[in-house]
């Protein structure tokens, strides 16, 4: 059997990257359109009932009183990624489209991921509880603060209604399927751990979903005829800039704070992730129209470079705990 050749990307990305292709040559539109909104919906709920029925409260407990890490993970994700979004406007602006830059402070203000959060922690022996903890609340929390903070730090683009109305919109989609989720789990949470590969395929299939009706909607309001390579080289220019802050600033914080070694690996993790999966469902309720695919471009670009940066990451400070 062959090996898959360095060069080429995961599957995942692949496939994104197909969806996105299909999207701009064959967008969605008319009956069509709404056909793909009402699946995607089900399927973005379902994913979150999975994922209530897959995190035992166990999980949720524990670490839970480790207060100062969680809360300077939470400060990392809510706090200085929306600080940093705004303090660098005056370089971002010139490189980017005023859409695209709202995709960036949107991404500023998006909860932590969870799965690639604990596994990385996880790989660099870091503190898999506490991670646990701070993801899952992070996550939680988003569902709440996410669409207050873009209510107070953007006004344009967004579809009509309050931030609060924004705010019951996504907990009718993601946090009661999740809360059903932990009631069923009782029931079904064994079944749900021995087939991971089904929340695998509906949390993926969900995302790609999601991103070709975005996309579908942006290419019928003329997204790329709006956008030129360089425009595209400096998106990808901020999302590295942005990320090696983060990760940067939220390391030397857990270290000056006095976190030992297992501590900080969790603080910088959960800290520096932004989630996707949470992301776009979140951006196709607060966002209205054309914006929605410049939304949803950063997010995308923002999460592969995470996952690269963050797999380095966990290599060297894996290979330090052995050497040490």
């Amino acid at each position: 059997m062959r090996s898959r050749p360095r060069f080429l990307p995961d599957n995942f990305t692949l496939a994104m990257i197909a969806t996105v292709i299909a999207a701009s040559f064959f967008p969605s539109s008319g009956r069509g359109a709404v056909l793909f909104n009402d699946v995607t919906h089900i399927a973005v709920s379902l994913l979150f009932f999975l994922h209530g029925a897959k995190l035992s409260r166990e999980a949720v407990i524990a670490g839970i009183t480790h207060w100062r890490l969680h809360l300077l993970v939470l400060l990392c994700t809510f706090a200085l990624f929306p600080l940093l979004g705004l303090a660098l406007k005056p370089l971002l602006m010139p490189l980017v489209t005023p859409d695209l830059y709202l995709g960036i402070l949107f991404v500023c203000m998006l909860p932590s991921t969870v799965q690639s959060s604990i596994a990385f922690t996880a790989a660099a022996r870091g503190n898999v509880p506490a991670a646990m903890c701070s993801a899952s609340a992070s996550n939680l929390l988003g569902i709440f603060l996410t669409p207050l903070l873009v209510g107070l730090l953007t006004t344009a683009q967004m579809k009509g209604g309050s931030s609060l109305d924004s705010a019951l919109q996504i907990c009718a989609q993601l946090l009661l399927p999740f809360v059903a989720g932990q009631v069923a789990r009782r029931w079904i949470g064994a079944w749900v751990e021995r087939n991971k590969m089904l929340t695998r395929l509906v949390d993926q299939g969900s995302i790609l979903l999601v991103v070709y009706t975005a996309f579908s909607e942006a290419v019928g309001q003329g997204l790329w005829s709006q956008l030129s390579w360089q425009t595209l080289g400096g998106l990808l220019l901020i999302d590295t800039i942005l990320l090696a802050l983060v990760v940067t600033i939220s390391a030397q914080l857990a270290r000056r704070l006095g976190f030992n070694r297992e501590d900080r690996i969790a603080i910088v993790f959960c800290g520096s992730k932004k989630s996707m999966a949470s992301g776009v469902p979140m951006a196709k309720v607060l966002f209205a129209g054309g914006a929605l695919g410049a939304v949803v471009l950063p997010l995308m670009l923002f999460h592969q470079l995470q996952l690269m940066l963050c797999a380095v990451l966990a290599q060297r400070y894996a290979r330090r705990r052995i050497s040490a």
